[in-house]
Order: structure tokens, then C-alpha cells, then sequence
């Protein structure tokens, strides 16, 4: 036969109370993961006027990019081409989904074309515009912040390339921490979507 041994209220919660402390620490280092990194977003320009736009309508499909750029990490690229991430930093959502956001809102902007969006918006498009985001990043080396995308305006209903184009722009970033390098890219970025906008027309 069994003897169950019991424990009086204090012993027991003696027994369990090193488990508990266990258990409790690893939690909140799961929680915790250091400090919270600080949120950037870009912006879309405005107010470079609306003159000689079109009544096409486009959608502008998300710019394909490389895994490394696929992300929501602001990265550096030191002279031998290794990339690093600024630390305590971060985009607002991965790079080729806030580019997307930003482009549509400069077609916007700027009223250059009859209507703009983003693929599944059920409308029938004349034409689409295909981007892939080359380069997203801090040059440590020059210390500026490089954008680089390339488009392509497509026929939607041929599906041929009408025109193709590589937008380039550099920005000086200054030191290398959230603040500066993010203004600097959005910077950057900001001088690439007016140009698109204003070759797409």
C-alpha cells in the first residue's frame, strides 16, 4: 500500500517556490528582449506641381527586393560590402511594403495620373508599374544613405515593358545612429519617388 506523504501549507510552498522563480525569469526575459527599438517611417512628397499629368489609371505593384532589404532593419554596408543593422532602430513595416505606400501617395500628390493604387483594388488598369529596390542603405565608407530603385511602366493589358529607368539618389547621413540615418534615407527617398512620378507621367 501507498503512503502519501503531506506537506503542510508553508513546507509546500517552499517545495514549488524555486520552480516558480525559475519559471518566472524566464519569462519576462522573453518579454523583455532588450530595449524597445525606436519606430521610423518615410514620407511621401508633395508639392512639386501637377501639370502634365495623364488620365491613365496604374497600379503600382510592390517593389521586389533582395532578402536582406525585405525587412524592417536600417542597414549599413561598410567598404567591403557586409552589412550591419543600426542598432535601436526600425522601419514602420518592411521596406518594400512602406516604398509601395509612399509611391502611391506621391502619385498622389502630385494628381499626375487619373487614378493610382495598390494591386486587388478591382479596377482595370491601363497600366502597371514594377519597381525593384536595389540599394536601401547607409554607405559607411562615404557615411551617405544610397537609394536606389529601378522601374518599369508595363502595358497591363500586353504585359510589355513601355519604358524602364534606374533612379538613383545620395544623401550625406552624418553619424550613423536611428535618427540621422533614417532622415538621410528618407531624404534619399524622397528625391527617387518625384523622380519616378515625374518619368511616369
Amino acid at each position: 500500500m501507498t503512503t502519501e506523504v503531506q506537506f503542510p501549507p508553508a513546507r509546500r510552498a517552499r517545495r514549488f517556490l524555486p520552480v516558480l522563480v525559475v519559471a518566472a525569469t524566464a519569462f519576462l526575459a522573453g518579454c523583455g528582449g532588450g530595449a524597445t527599438p525606436t519606430t521610423f517611417d518615410l514620407s511621401a512628397p508633395g508639392g512639386f506641381g501637377k501639370a502634365g499629368g495623364s488620365r491613365a489609371m496604374m497600379v503600382v505593384a510592390e517593389p521586389t527586393a533582395v532578402q536582406a532589404l525585405d525587412s524592417d532593419r536600417v542597414i549599413v554596408r561598410d567598404s567591403s560590402g557586409a552589412l550591419s543593422f543600426v542598432g535601436g532602430a526600425q522601419w514602420a513595416d518592411r521596406v518594400p511594403a512602406l516604398v509601395q505606400a509612399r509611391l502611391i501617395q506621391t502619385f498622389e500628390n502630385a494628381g499626375r495620373v487619373g487614378s493610382v493604387s495598390g494591386p486587388g483594388q478591382r479596377i482595370s488598369p491601363d497600366v502597371q508599374l514594377n519597381t525593384n529596390i536595389r540599394s536601401f542603405n547607409i554607405d559607411a565608407a562615404s557615411g551617405t544613405a544610397v537609394v536606389e530603385i529601378t522601374a518599369r511602366i508595363v502595358g497591363d493589358r500586353t504585359g510589355q515593358i513601355q519604358r524602364a529607368r534606374l533612379f538613383a539618389a545620395r544623401v550625406p547621413a552624418g553619424a550613423v545612429d536611428g535618427p540621422a540615418a533614417t532622415q538621410a534615407l528618407d531624404r534619399a527617398l524622397s528625391q527617387v519617388l518625384v523622380e519616378i512620378v515625374r518619368w511616369a507621367r
